[in-house]
């Protein structure tokens, strides 16, 4: 029979005999201790057995939980203490983009079958011939700007050996860094100075504006067009660092006031003006993965091979797949969006722009990191070039303005050393200052994008020149101290850049392009010929 006891109390008899044994054990006899014991771990063993009577305690009663003991705020309330972890819905945003996707994919393959024709695309032989011969002879014009230079190191060199023969030692202090020139030596400098930038600017105006005329006139194909004219730019830029870099530096040699010498940076002196004037320092500029010139770069210690075939893999394999898409993916929605840019159908143009925004972001992506993760550093690690910050975390970007300081870190460095800062130096504000670099990215950009599609419409020019004043819009994103300032600037750029930027300028050339001279491919002419039973490439509708 049950005790009263448990009758009473509605407890098990056999759990409170059990709680009971787990008490005595953890009190231990009553009379057991001794002085030495307590003196020893008194206080140790009295913690511990308190926390066994609590466990004890609580297994026996188990309803009485304090569940709700202090004051918590939810999880995702802005007065919580800790930030919660978003990993699982960052897992699941890429669930639903690859099922999204495949989606995609199933019914652009289902709606106009494989688009993939390797034998469609007109690569005229004429083209061809042309896009290699202007690639041997654009840089024959860096070669020409060593030989203007070559002139200037000589003339330098004339000039301080008459200055050393005819001048005392006192007279001489300047060429050491402790006097400045005077007007006779200024004015010299300046009448050289003159005519070897007037040789540059001819030498460089003429490769880029010969290029120019080849491609625009001469070369149908836009994808040979735009290699060709990517080259010459990135020529005609690295000619003018070439020329900017060497005339601070000859100045320098020739007339350095008090400190300017020291001011020099330090990795220069392995290679000093005008030793730095030879072939050879201008075929490692030539092909340095850079546009700014320097007498010495940051080198490594040797050529990883292995390194270079996974980079070039990388290049391989990401140029076939941006090719699979822009054939497969994008070349039906711009064509499908013809007729309503036509008939200005403003709401199925902005369908077409947001159906076209994935694609061309997948592809710029891509395209971003073939070139400059895969081929510069590639290029980098034959050339043994040590700098390889090409890129900063431009994804992050709070604003506009962060966004074009860490996409394309070659670029911004070349027009802030050789554009921004000259100007701001020489007492120009900086509102100048930045409308003078855009004002001539934007027309490089048109050049590159007009050029080869033959299409000077200044789409290009004016997205790249509008950026302006996008940039002064989100510039208070960036002081912004708080998460929500900076995520709203965040977003402010991936909206901007993914549906207003790329898309909008792809459906303006290739309509441009469509209603000169129709598609760039035979695809059209495939398209009749499987329709009268004799082709093989698959129909666009």
């Amino acid at each position: 029979m049950s005790s009263p006891t448990a009758t009473t109390t509605g407890l098990d008899p056999a759990v409170h005999t059990s709680n009971d044994n787990v008490i005595r054990r953890a009190h231990g006899p009553e009379n057991g201790s001794t002085p030495n014991d307590e003196a020893d771990g008194g206080g140790e063993s009295e913690t511990k057995s308190k926390t066994q009577s609590k466990k004890a305690i609580r297994s026996k009663y188990r309803h009485v939980e304090a569940v709700h003991s202090q004051s918590r705020p939810s999880c995702l309330s802005h007065d919580t203490t800790e930030s919660p972890s978003f990993l699982g819905f960052r897992n699941l945003m890429v669930i639903v983009l690859v099922v999204g996707n495949l989606r995609l994919i199933i019914e652009n393959i289902q709606k106009y079958g494989v688009l993939i024709c390797i034998g469609c695309h007109d690569f005229r032989k004429s083209d061809i011939d042309r896009g290699l011969l202007l690639y041997f002879l654009i840089p024959c014009h860096l070669f020409i700007a060593y030989i203007i230079e070559h002139y200037a190191a000589v003339q330098a060199r004339a000039e301080c050996n008459v200055a050393a023969s005819e001048q005392n030692a006192k007279e001489h202090q300047h060429q050491d860094g402790t006097n400045s020139p005077t007007e006779e030596q200024h004015r010299k400098f300046q009448s050289t100075w003159k005519l070897v930038r007037l040789l540059h600017a001819i030498n460089v105006t003429t490769a880029l504006a010969l290029t120019s005329y080849v491609v625009y006139y001469h070369i149908h194909h836009p994808l040979i067009g735009t290699l060709t004219e990517v080259h010459a730019i990135v020529v005609w830029l690295k000619t003018a660092s070439y020329a900017f870099t060497n005339r601070d530096l000859r100045h320098a040699y020739l007339h350095p006031a008090r400190g300017e010498l020291d001011a020099l940076p330090g990795l220069y002196a392995q290679c000093p003006y005008p030793e730095n004037i030879t072939m050879g320092n201008l075929c490692y500029f030539w092909w340095a993965p850079t546009l700014v010139y320097q007498p010495v770069y940051p080198r490594t210690a040797k050529i990883r091979w292995s390194f270079v075939a996974k980079r070039c893999g990388e290049v391989v394999c990401l140029s076939v797949f941006i090719w699979f898409l822009s054939a497969q993916y994008a070349t039906p929605v711009l064509r499908n969006s013809l007729d309503k840019i036509a008939s200005l159908d403003i709401p199925s143009i902005v369908e077409r722009l947001l159906k076209l925004s994935t694609i061309s972001l997948i592809i710029w992506l891509a395209g971003f990191f073939a070139l400059f993760q895969s081929f510069l550093n590639a290029l980098a690690e034959v050339t043994r070039f040590a700098d390889r910050s090409f890129y900063d975390e431009w994804w992050n970007s709070e604003s506009l303005g962060v966004y074009w300081r860490t996409w394309n870190k070659p670029v911004y460095q070349y027009f802030k050393r050789h554009v921004y800062s000259p100007m701001r130096s020489r007492g120009w504000s900086n509102a100048t200052a930045s409308l003078a670099v855009f004002f001539l990215s934007a027309v490089l950009h048109e050049l590159l994008v007009g050029v080869p599609t033959h299409n000077l419409i200044g789409v290009a020019f004016l997205g790249m020149f509008l950026q302006l004043p996008l940039i002064q819009l989100t510039k208070p994103l960036e002081k912004k101290t708080s998460s929500n300032g900076k995520l709203l600037g965040n977003i402010i750029f991936w909206v901007s850049f993914t549906i207003f930027g790329q898309p909008f300028a792809a459906l303006m050339y290739f309509y441009a392009w469509q209603a000169k001279y129709g598609s760039v491919s035979k695809m059209a002419t495939s398209q009749q010929l499987v329709q009268q039973g004799q082709g093989t490439c698959p129909p666009l509708v």
